[in-house]
């Protein structure tokens, strides 16, 4: 599980995939979530300024200001659902390589946000 505190937002959780795939014996790492207004991407983890960027051009991308028709029992979300369509997907497949995650020196996996603040479940599967 994974909470989040605002509407719109990235939460690294590289080390809780490391923890979850440690000592895996297989040739890669599934990272899923079943929501349809959030996802998964991996992008640069050391420049926490990148992150607050990323999460402002979302809104600039898809802005909460249009007219939107969908609504469910929360309210108006029909952004949410565009900002997790056009920047991320539900899953990451990130290769295994000498037990440990295949990442390169500055990626990092995060959870996208895009209906908070929630509650969200990553599920971690070795294949």
């Amino acid at each position: 599980s994974v909470s989040t505190d605002r509407r719109t937002q990235l939460v690294e959780i590289t080390e809780d995939v490391r923890r979850a795939a440690a000592d895996a014996r297989g040739s890669a790492v599934l990272v899923y979530v079943p929501h349809t207004t959030a996802g998964i991407v991996i992008n640069e983890r050391i420049d926490p300024d990148l992150v607050d960027d990323l999460e402002r051009a979302y809104g600039r991308v898809v802005d909460d200001g249009w007219e939107w028709k969908h609504e469910d029992a929360d309210g108006p979300n029909a952004p949410s659902h565009a900002r997790a369509s056009l920047a991320s997907a539900p899953q990451v497949l990130i290769p295994l390589r000498d037990g440990g995650l295949a990442l390169g020196t500055y990626q990092g996996v995060f959870l996208c946000e895009f209906d908070g603040p929630r509650t969200r479940s990553v599920y971690v599967t070795v294949l």
